[in-house]
């Protein structure tokens, strides 16, 4: 059995803490928008993106002993590379959406849609999830688990394309189109 390196295994802890703490934030955002008013929509594929995420960091740490994965330096320095970006564009979405950010599609009626930082650009309307995509490929390829990539890749692309879906049309019912003053 290849053995996994310790540094990776502390990665992927620390992205699985990372989680814990995203799931805190979208918690106290989850109240915070229900108390003025937040509608909750689309919350049946919910459990599968929890399950989702889970087994990638699962798969992270399993495939690289399990299939004998090498540990290839070409690939998960520009690998870590891309992990760590996604987390800096994850974070600078998270800040930027302030209250409004959150695991779930929670819209607050009446609230502008936030139209700046990383929301600015049109030809990106969602880089939260372009953090995550990127990162849900990169973090199993530092160790080579590639079965681990592709898999959380299609099923992440396909529970993606349903959630925009969902998304979209909550913002479209319950959002007021952004003012100068909001931008």
């Amino acid at each position: 059995m290849t053995a996994v390196s310790p540094w990776y295994t502390a990665l992927v802890l620390l992205i699985a803490a990372e989680r814990l703490v995203e799931l805190a934030v979208a918690r106290a955002n989850t109240r915070w928008s229900l108390a003025r008013g937040g509608v909750i929509t689309g919350g049946a594929h919910y459990p599968l993106f929890a399950l989702l995420h889970t087994a990638l960091l699962a798969g992270c740490l399993l495939e690289p002993p399990l299939a004998h994965r090498p540990f290839i330096p070409a690939l998960a320095w520009p690998m870590l590379a891309l992990v760590l970006a996604a987390q800096a564009l994850r974070w600078w979405c998270i800040h930027t959406l302030g209250r409004q950010w959150n695991t779930r599609i929670v819209v607050v009626p009446g609230l502008p849609r936030v139209t700046r930082g990383p929301y600015r650009l049109p030809w990106l309307p969602h880089p939260n999830y372009l953090a995550v995509a990127l990162e849900g490929l990169a973090l199993p390829l530092i160790h080579t688990a590639w079965l681990t990539a592709l898999t959380f890749t299609l099923l992440n692309t396909a529970l993606l394309t349903l959630r925009i879906r969902h998304e979209s049309r909550a913002l479209h019912l319950h959002l007021t189109r952004p003012t100068p003053e909001h931008t």
